[in-house]
């Protein structure tokens, strides 16, 4: 962005009316609400100078200011039920979180009543109107719920994992993404490169959608048993789910990559036909969800196929005990040990699964039910604690039967058709090696250069605001296939 004088910053003391603040070149731009209702009304219309990027942005402001400094206190005489009294000036007293048993058996976190979070809004997502919805859709909804929030609006690319990479974490009961999946995945990349990082993936996180894709925040919607919706719709069934203020766990995807990269993704992995639709459209990043309808008309016409090796270890082979095999525990990287995988230049273990087919037209890796807002591409469930989904599309496919495909993808019909080229088998691990370097990674709709990768599922790691009501069954081990030379060999693996 480019540089111009440091714009008067303002606050909100616990009133509602506008104060100046000093002003300074932090690259965050931000402000703060408190969790009175009749005060956080009054954001909209509070006096701001006109930035870059919108009239009545959020500024800059010192460090200190940027965290909330009057959102640290509630207002004279303002309890929440649940909270304890407190004074004007006296720091506000965090409730601890609570755990509620569901029906299904397991322990559930709520967040506490009232709550704080820090909100990351990436203002360029999209079609561009992430801050006007913000204070049209989610604001007003907060403060009924008794959320405050301080406002962060990222800059560039990185600019959400720098900030919570270097963020004192303590002041938030829950980090609020309202982007698209790309700044999800910074946030916790960011978390997991901390020095800190155990204690840092414990904070629960938020998806607001306000990207093209949202395929994380539509995947929430659908376990919560909404409707399928997208845009306005979407972003105001996600708010209520943070007001409602229950937590989930979820599934996290560690991927080793040939270079010695470590990457973690909460959503996807795609390699081909996904992955070229994914990057190539972003040129068509202003016409939201059409961007992809676009993206895969252009792709088709030139449909391509991608050469390498495909492997991955079936979820009802994952083996209870600890692995004859080393496993690869990478000491000079931060994150759990991945236990399923063994180093790149090694063969797969032997109970994994090699696909013999070399030529693909994409292969998929996918931890939730959908890959975009209308992209119902999981039908079969939510995926269990440990493991996720694995598609793949073997050449020799034609172009009309794949747009079939992606078009009976938006309701989840494309399973239904039984195309022969389509394979599907959920997974614990995978590996997967392009020939010649060919073909585009997207992880997290995240440009990756291609290289050899694998990536291995860990349970439950991780916290993320949902109103998913059953908890995913724990994996059920299995024994060897030496071990149990009865059992039937999982779909895809050759006899």
């Amino acid at each position: 962005m480019p540089e111009c004088a440091a714009p008067r910053a303002w606050s909100e003391d616990m009133a509602g009316r506008p104060s100046p603040q000093g002003a300074t070149s932090d690259s965050a731009s931000a402000v703060s609400s408190p969790s009175d209702p009749a005060a956080a009304g009054n954001d909209a219309g509070a006096p701001t100078a006109r930035t870059p990027g919108g009239e009545g942005e959020p500024h800059s402001r010192q460090r200190d200011a940027r965290l909330g400094s009057t959102d640290k206190e509630l207002k004279a005489g303002t309890t929440a039920e649940g909270s304890t009294p407190t004074a004007l000036g006296k720091p506000w007293q965090r409730k601890p979180r609570v755990e509620v048993m569901d029906p299904a058996g397991g322990p559930w976190s709520l967040l506490p009543r009232p709550c704080r979070v820090l909100v990351l809004l990436n203002p360029r997502g999209g079609k561009g109107k992430a801050l006007q919805l913000f204070r049209s859709h989610v604001q007003p909804l907060l403060a009924q719920a008794d959320v405050s929030f301080t406002l962060i609006l990222t800059e560039r690319r990185n600019h959400a994992r720098e900030l919570v990479q270097s963020e004192e974490l303590g002041r938030w009961d829950a980090l609020v993404v309202m982007s698209g999946d790309g700044v999800m995945h910074e946030v916790v990349n960011g978390l997991m490169a901390r020095p800190d990082w155990e204690t840092a993936i414990r904070k629960p996180l938020c998806s607001l959608p306000a990207g093209s894709g949202n395929a994380l925040a539509a995947s929430l919607n659908h376990y919560a048993g909404y409707e399928q919706v997208t845009n306005e719709d979407l972003l105001t069934n996600c708010t209520r789910l943070l007001c409602r203020r229950l937590l989930a766990p979820m599934n996290l995807l560690s991927l080793q990559m040939a270079s010695g990269l470590r990457i973690f993704s909460v959503l996807s992995l795609a390699w081909g036909f996904i992955a070229d639709v994914d990057i190539e459209s972003e040129k068509f990043r202003r016409l939201g969800e059409m961007r992809f309808t676009v993206g895969t008309i252009l792709r088709l016409a030139t449909l391509r196929i991608y050469r390498g090796r495909l492997a991955y270890l079936p979820a009802e082979r994952v083996v209870s005990k600890v692995p004859a095999f080393p496993a690869l525990d990478r000491q000079d990287q931060p994150g759990p040990v991945d236990t399923h995988l063994v180093p790149l230049e090694e063969p797969v273990p032997s109970h994994w699964t090699v696909v013999p087919e070399q030529d693909f037209v994409l292969v998929l890796a996918l931890l939730h039910s959908h890959l975009g807002s209308e992209m119902f591409a999981a039908p079969m469930g939510h995926c269990a604690a440990g493991t996720m989904h694995l598609f793949y599309v073997r050449a020799g496919v034609s172009r009309a039967m794949l747009l079939r495909l992606f078009l009976a993808m938006e309701k989840g019909r494309h399973m239904e058709y039984g195309c022969p080229y389509l394979e599907y088998v959920p997974v614990a691990a995978f590996r997967l090696e392009p020939k010649d370097g060919k073909g585009m990674f997207a992880v997290d709709g995240e440009l990756i250069v291609s290289e050899a990768v694998q990536g291995q599922v860990h349970p439950n790691y991780f916290q993320m605001v949902s109103g998913h009501v059953e908890p995913p069954a724990p994996l059920e081990p299995q024994p060897l296939p030496s071990q149990n030379p009865q059992q039937t060999p999982p779909p895809g693996e050759p006899l």
